[in-house]
């Protein structure tokens, strides 16, 4: 399984600045991506039809950055997972920190998304990850567990093949602040240990990211650690000189 290494462009971006970056991008990585590496890109879903047309031709995977769980429906504002398939999607983050303690998602719905998602026929990046409070009382592993055990309960039998996990520790997402290699290390042996618990077999070879504060500097030795399948990558990934970096790393 290829090391995935994917850029959430979160709410950012003029539809002239993704093409633009998606275009530089897509020229820099030209027959450089390593062996071993997939390379994702996820806009905001006004960019996703566009985005497309852009990396036609390039080795480089499109994938949204929330999803509904209905085929359609009265769902003012949501866009369902048929909709991605059918602009070029691949892939579609579910329960980023920032949908989770921003816009008030619960572990439920995630599960919801999560489930939908893959019996819909997308790759579901699930993100989890504890607060700096939750850490601080000792929750990190009962959070997880939360987390993953509702998410996962619920997807498809042929789901885990499909399915990544993104950890990432919400006090370390867009602060400047990083976990250490050894934080990293040990929350993704819980996450690894967890997986393998809830999915048996099929939990090892489930992929686990790493996100908060990945960089250029740091990405090579994030990536080199054990049960580090790939990173998730936020404010690095907005230009594509230093995401073309990370994904060199």
């Amino acid at each position: 399984m290829p090391k995935l290494i994917a850029a959430n462009w979160k709410m950012y971006k003029t539809l002239a600045e993704a093409e633009t970056t998606a275009r530089e991008l897509a020229a820099t990585l030209a027959s450089r991506i390593p062996a071993g590496r997939e390379v994702l890109v996820c806009p905001v879903f006004v960019h996703l039809p566009a985005l497309a047309r852009t990396l036609q031709g390039a080795d480089i995977r499109l994938g949204a950055q929330d999803l509904y769980p209905a085929k359609e429906g009265a769902f003012t504002g949501e866009v369902a997972p048929r909709q991605l398939l059918d602009v070029g999607c691949t892939y579609a983050l579910v329960g980023h920190s920032e949908r989770r303690h921003v816009l008030g998602e619960s572990d439920a719905f995630v599960a919801q998304k999560t489930a939908f998602g893959l019996g819909e026929g997308l790759q579901i990046i699930l993100c989890i990850g504890e607060t700096l409070d939750e850490r601080r009382a000792g929750q990190l592993e009962t959070v997880l567990a939360r987390q993953i055990t509702s998410a996962v309960a619920r997807i498809p039998q042929d789901g885990a093949a499909r399915l990544t996990i993104a950890y990432e520790p919400v006090w370390a997402i867009g602060t400047g602040e990083v976990a250490t290699l050894e934080d990293i290390h040990a929350a993704h042996a819980v996450v690894r240990r967890l997986l393998a618990e809830s999915l048996g077999e099929a939990g090892r070879s489930v992929r686990i990211l790493y996100g908060g504060s990945v960089k250029p500097d740091n990405a090579g030795a994030i990536l080199g650690l054990d049960n580090v399948d790939g990173v998730l990558v936020g404010g690095a990934s907005l230009e594509a000189s230093s995401f073309s970096k990370i994904v060199l790393a």
